[in-house]
């Protein structure tokens, strides 16, 4: 799990906030929440991987205000053989098992949590779903939107032949090339605070500038299920979209998908979040009220807790592909910069001096005339040259061309 609840949090809170606006001006809606105190958002998966496993704690607040994290919790999570398995803050809001645990078949397990303000929190006994099913293939494949948008789609097959699974739910880490457009070999650098001069070098072949990688993990719900069809089959499941505009596939991309086991409790969770999240639930008739988990206060207090502790099995696969193979002979998606040229004049140059100085351009080229003499330089803003700025320059240990 990477956090999904405190990234929807303040999405779903801001949008509470609007519905009640919004009813306001046709009648009076007071939901039973205590929107005046911020609510305990928990977000907490265990799978039958043999890791440490992570749990996120924070607040919610209200309108646009970013969530606050919960520190200086105990967290612990309790099997029914009343093994325990403590969690340390590693970070602000992050709390980590002290060892690397799995999650067992039928064996249930609880999630205790103590804030430092003295609150107790319990979820309700959960078990590992019984379930054999495995993603079989995921693919990518140009394909076009209802709403008529062209890009790469990444499908997901997977199958369960005793047909125990049913619920499923999608998160993804997607790594992706970045080249610099307009990168040289040869870079400026500041000559003495006097001169207010530029010098051409070259640059350091250490540390490479040109070709980075970036990796980031999925903040939308995916989830689907098999209930109702003839068989616990999940069939060309779109996980994720690309628009062909999107700098991130112009030259090599990779996705791993991971597809989580649900138990119903927490698929319907998962449901109701996702369909109250949509904007045209606003203006439904049926009022979503509030999402209710299976953790609650331990000490009769009237706050609510918003989140849920997942107890899942996971199978996981990668993906490659290249933006040649599937838009050959096409322009390449635009930069996430215009990378604009500037041309300064050789010499006394403190204006491009103290952009070289900061660190804020890139060389690209130069200017001479016929004799062959330097008349300027040619400078463009240093993203355009220097990919460390979206990613790192060390090559994922996964990474194939």
């Amino acid at each position: 799990m990477n956090g999904e609840l405190l990234k929807y949090s303040q999405m779903i809170f801001t949008l509470l906030w609007a519905y009640i606006i919004l009813e306001g001006c046709t009648e009076p809606f007071s939901p039973d929440i205590p929107f005046s105190d911020s609510l305990l958002v928990v977000d907490a998966t265990i799978t039958n991987e043999l890791k440490t496993h992570e749990i996120f704690l924070s607040r919610s607040t209200q309108g646009n205000e970013e969530s606050q994290v919960e520190s200086n919790a105990t967290v612990r999570i309790v099997d029914d053989s009343q093994r325990q398995f403590p969690f340390t803050e590693t970070e602000p809001g992050t709390y980590v098992s002290d060892v690397m645990f799995e999650a067992e078949p039928d064996r249930f397990y609880r999630l205790l949590i103590s804030t430092a303000s003295g609150r107790e929190y319990a979820s309700s006994p959960t078990v590992l779903p019984p379930q054999t099913a495995e993603i079989t293939d995921v693919y990518a494949d140009r394909t076009t939107t209802d709403s008529g948008l062209d890009g790469m789609g990444i499908f997901v097959n997977s199958f369960d032949p005793t047909g125990n699974s049913i619920y499923y739910k999608y998160e993804y880490e997607e790594t992706y090339k970045i080249i610099a457009p307009k990168w040289s070999p040869s870079q400026l650098v500041a000559g003495s605070e006097e001169s207010q001069s530029v010098l051409v070098v070259g640059r350091d072949p250490d540390n490479e500038e040109r070709t980075c990688f970036a990796t980031e993990k999925s903040n939308t719900l995916v989830i689907t299920n098999t209930s109702g069809v003839g068989e616990d089959r999940v069939t060309d499941f779109n996980v994720r979209f690309i628009n062909r505009d999107n700098f991130i596939i112009s030259h090599r991309y990779s996705l791993l998908v991971k597809q989580f086991v649900l138990s119903r409790e927490v698929f319907e969770f998962y449901e109701k979040l996702q369909d109250f999240s949509g904007v045209e639930s606003l203006f439904s008739d049926s009022q979503p009220g509030f999402i209710v988990g299976n953790i609650s206060p331990q000490d009769n207090g009237e706050d609510e807790v918003v989140g849920i502790f997942e107890v899942s099995s996971v199978s996981e696969k990668r993906v490659f592909f290249n933006y040649s193979d599937f838009f050959p002979d096409e322009d390449l998606p635009p930069f996430v910069n215009e990378c604009g040229q500037v041309t300064f004049p050789s010499g006394f140059t403190p204006t491009l001096y103290d952009l070289v100085k900061s660190n804020r351009v890139s060389y690209t080229n130069e200017v001479r005339n016929e004799l062959g003499a330097l008349e300027a330089y040619i400078v463009v803003p240093r993203i355009c040259g220097d990919c460390t700025l979206l990613g790192s320059n060390v090559i994922p240990d996964f990474w194939k061309e």
